[in-house]
Order: C-alpha cells, then sequence, then structure tokens
C-alpha cells in the first residue's frame, strides 16, 4: 500500500531513473496529459461528467486524483507521435546527421487504464508486430514505464466491460494502482506486474497490504463492471457489420456527421498516416514527414478518378466497419476499446454504441420479417 508521501516517492523514483513522467493533470477545462513535475501535480479533488458531446469538469467532494474518466487525449501521442519526421536530406539524396538532435526520451506512464493499456498492446500488435514494424514506434515502446490504474468509477461513457479491456487493467503494467479513498485520505493497492516494477517500488516508502484491504480494492474494480455508462450490442459485431452494408441507417447516420475526424483523432487505437514532403526555398534541403490522417478525409481515399469514398455515409461505414469488423480480419482483434472518447468529443453527439444497437434492432426486424415468396412479391 502507498499513501500520498508514497505516490510522491514513487514519481520522485521513477524521475531519478531518468524517465520522464507523464500523468493527469488539470489544465485548460480538461484532465490532460503532460509531464509530472510531481505527483502534486495530479488533478486530486476534481472529476468529469461527460455525456455525447459533452465533456466538463467538475470538483469532487474527496481527494481522489484518479475519479476521473478518460479525456481528451491517450498514450498514443507520445508513442505515435501526431507529427514525425522521417528523413531528411541533400539534393544527391545523401541524408543528414542531424547533429545534436536528441534521443526520443524514456517515458513512465502514470495512470493508464485498462481500456488505454489494452489500446497501447493494439498500437504494438499493429505497428509493431506487423512484417514491416515501425521501428520508430517500437523504440518508443519498449523504453515505456507504465504505472496502469484500475478503475473503481466509470464514466458515462465508457464501455470497457463490453469490449473486454477493462475496468480492471490487463497484461502491460510495469505497476497497477487501485485507488482508495477516506475522506481526504487516498492510499493506493499496488500490484507488481514486471521485475522492473518490483525495482522501483523497493525505492518507494509502502507497506504490507491486509489481506481485507486487498478484498476491498479488487471488489471494488469488480463492481465498477456492473456500473459502466454504456455498453455494445451482446451480439457478433464483425457479422452484425457484414450484414449491415447496405443499411439505410448509413444515411441516416451522415445525415448527422460532419465528416471532421474528430473520433479518430481522439481515438487511442486509430493508426492511419499521411506523408508530406517539404523543400526549402534554395532547393538545398528537403524533408519527409509523417502526419495523423483520418478515413474521414475526402482526399484519404483519393485515386486517379477521385475519392473512392465520397459521400459522408461511405467515410463514416467505413470508418465503423473497420473498427469494429475487418480489424478482426487484419490484426485478430477489434480496433475498439471502449474508452467512450469518440462519443464525447464528436461535434454532434454520434454514439457508437447507439449506431451498433440501432443496426442490431434493424437487423433482427429483416430476420423477423415475413419473406416474399417470388423475387417480385406476389403469390
Amino acid at each position: 500500500m502507498l499513501d500520498r508521501a508514497g505516490l510522491r516517492g514513487l514519481v520522485a523514483a521513477l524521475k531519478d531513473r531518468g524517465y520522464r513522467v507523464v500523468g493527469p493533470v488539470r489544465r485548460d477545462n480538461a484532465i490532460v496529459l503532460a509531464e509530472l513535475d510531481s505527483a502534486d501535480d495530479l488533478p486530486y479533488g476534481w472529476g468529469v461528467d461527460t455525456a455525447p458531446g459533452h465533456y466538463r469538469l467538475r470538483e469532487r467532494d474527496d481527494n481522489a486524483c484518479f475519479g476521473h474518466s478518460a479525456g481528451p487525449q491517450s498514450w498514443k501521442q507520445f508513442l505515435h507521435p501526431p507529427r514525425q519526421r522521417l528523413w531528411s536530406g541533400a539534393p544527391d539524396g545523401t541524408p543528414d546527421t542531424i547533429d545534436g538532435e536528441p534521443l526520443e526520451p524514456a517515458y513512465a506512464f502514470l495512470g493508464v487504464r485498462g481500456c488505454d493499456l489494452a489500446a497501447i498492446a493494439t498500437l504494438d500488435r499493429v505497428l509493431g508486430g506487423a512484417a514491416h514494424p515501425d521501428t520508430s514506434f517500437q523504440n518508443r515502446h519498449r523504453r515505456v514505464f507504465v504505472v496502469a490504474v484500475n478503475c473503481t468509477e466509470p464514466g458515462g461513457l465508457c464501455f470497457c466491460a463490453s469490449m473486454g479491456t477493462g475496468p480492471s487493467a490487463g497484461p502491460g503494467y510495469d505497476l497497477a494502482l487501485t485507488e482508495r479513498v477516506d475522506g481526504a485520505d487516498c492510499h493506493y493497492l499496488v500490484d507488481v506486474g514486471t521485475p522492473a516494477g518490483a525495482d522501483v517500488l523497493a525505492d518507494v516508502p509502502h507497506r504490507t497490504a491486509q489481506p481485507t484491504e486487498i478484498e476491498y480494492a479488487r471488489a471494488e474494480v469488480d463492481a465498477a463492471a456492473q456500473k459502466m455508462g454504456r455498453q455494445m450490442p451482446e451480439r457478433d459485431l464483425r457479422n452484425l457489420l457484414v450484414e449491415s452494408r447496405e443499411s439505410p441507417h448509413w444515411e441516416e447516420v451522415a445525415s448527422r456527421c460532419l465528416t471532421c475526424g474528430n473520433c479518430t483523432m481522439v481515438c487511442p487505437t486509430c493508426f492511419c498516416t499521411s506523408t508530406e514532403d517539404v523543400t526549402d526555398l534554395t532547393g538545398q534541403h528537403a524533408e519527409r514527414w509523417l502526419n495523423w490522417a483520418s478515413c474521414f478525409e475526402l482526399d484519404f481515399s483519393l485515386l486517379h478518378e477521385g475519392p473512392v469514398r465520397q459521400s459522408g455515409a461511405a467515410r463514416y461505414r467505413q470508418w465503423l466497419t473497420h473498427k469494429l469488423g475487418t480489424w478482426h480480419d487484419q490484426f485478430g482483434t477489434s480496433g475498439c476499446v471502449g474508452c467512450g472518447r469518440c462519443i464525447a468529443w464528436c461535434p454532434t453527439g454520434i454514439d457508437i454504441t447507439e449506431e451498433m444497437a440501432t443496426l442490431a434492432t434493424l437487423a433482427t426486424l429483416a430476420d423477423l420479417a415475413p419473406a416474399d415468396e417470388t423475387p417480385d412479391g406476389h403469390d
């Protein structure tokens, strides 16, 4: 068990080992991820209220620092940055040595939820485990120290339980915390996931947890699974999307969708990128940059004859069908971890769980409808 002083010690121990410690902080009317000077930077006493197209901070009546659900950012930005330079060079094609350019920092992530831990594992499968892996991602990922947090208070848009990614943090952490709040006091049950985690914990003031404390913490996490704000339909989502390919519901969703791409930008697993070549005015220096891209962009499917998916309905269907359907074919898992960010940060409040529930209802009604005895509908 750690107390608040122990949590300070944990951050200090990680910084002493050369890690840049990143965790949740209160900034710009949101809980965002930023580098911590100490554990006192954590958002003690702040929670959030979320709904479709809605995110607001609120003061809590206790001093919990992890009593909030997912914010607008995910850990993806540190492992798969929104913009990164791939190459720079001279007219003869010789790459620059880029003398003095700093190495990628070694990060310690503090406060990684079960859904985001699953998202990191998904990105590792996509970017790090492919036939042609992204070596930049691999270099960043293997240097990360992860302090996960088991959720005891799901947000109004969380549905990690129905995606099998939470509220308990799965494998992939070095240490995992379960926050227990008693008025102004906070204590943290610590689970050790790796030898590196045990090594760090050895340098942090702590005490042995009592069996009752362990039992209570486990019960709180188990109870959180029954308090999710949302859930996915209990059926094969991949097959549902195959059956719903020509559903008229796509047009109805498109009437509300702005194709802004917010959902893909806040998603912790969306990984699509585009490349950009730039030169200076003298023509003596060129660079190639990798930028995040979105399948909602009209030019994302641009070919010589024009965009393949010109309508908003086609682009929304592409995103949802890939995320919950064909991702299984490519990577053996779903591309959704149930964090709810895409719902909160959609300007028009489109809810992925509601849209899937509607498709499920329409598919069920189609199955129950009597079939015509002849193609033209006549007996």
